[in-house]
C-alpha cells in the first residue's frame, strides 16, 4: 500500500494529465471505431454530395453561422438544438448523413447523439468547413 501511494505523490500529475488527454479524445476515438462513421476530408465530402442524391447534409452550426455561409442544400439544425427536434430529424433515419460544423469539433458531439438514436450511416466531416474549397452559398 505504501508503494502505491508514493507512485501516486510522485506521479501524481503525469496521471492527471493522462486522464485528462483520455477524456478529451474519448469521441474522437469512438468515432473511429464505430462501423456506423466514416470519417471524411472535405474533398471526399464534395465526392459524396456529387454521387449520392440520399445524402443528407446536417450543418450543426448555429444560425448566424450558417447564414453567412453554407454547403449548398444543407438543412440547419444547431448542436444545442438536435435533442428537442429528433422528430424533425426522423425523416433522415436510415438515409446516410454528412455532418459537419466550421471545425469538426460540434460535429462529433451531434454524431455521438445522432448514433445513440441510432442514426446511420454517418459521415463526419473532419475539419468541417475549414477544409472546405468548393465554395458556399450565402
Amino acid at each position: 500500500m505504501e508503494n502505491i501511494l508514493t507512485f501516486l505523490k510522485a506521479n501524481g500529475i503525469n496521471i492527471l494529465a493522462v486522464l485528462v488527454l483520455i477524456l478529451f479524445l474519448y469521441p474522437r476515438l469512438k468515432l473511429v471505431f464505430n462501423k456506423k462513421i466514416k470519417n471524411v476530408s472535405s474533398d471526399e465530402a464534395l465526392e459524396l454530395i456529387k454521387s449520392n442524391k440520399d445524402l443528407i447534409i446536417l450543418d450543426v452550426r448555429t444560425p448566424d453561422e450558417f447564414k453567412s455561409g453554407h454547403i449548398q442544400g444543407a438543412k440547419n439544425v444547431p448542436l444545442g438544438e438536435i435533442p428537442r427536434r429528433m422528430k424533425e430529424l426522423e425523416k433522415y433515419r436510415g438515409k446516410p448523413l454528412l455532418v459537419h460544423c466550421a471545425s469538426g469539433n460540434r460535429s462529433i458531439r451531434a454524431v455521438g447523439i445522432l448514433l445513440k438514436n441510432n442514426y446511420g450511416p454517418i459521415y463526419h466531416m473532419n475539419r468541417g468547413l475549414a477544409g472546405w474549397n468548393a465554395g458556399l452559398k450565402r
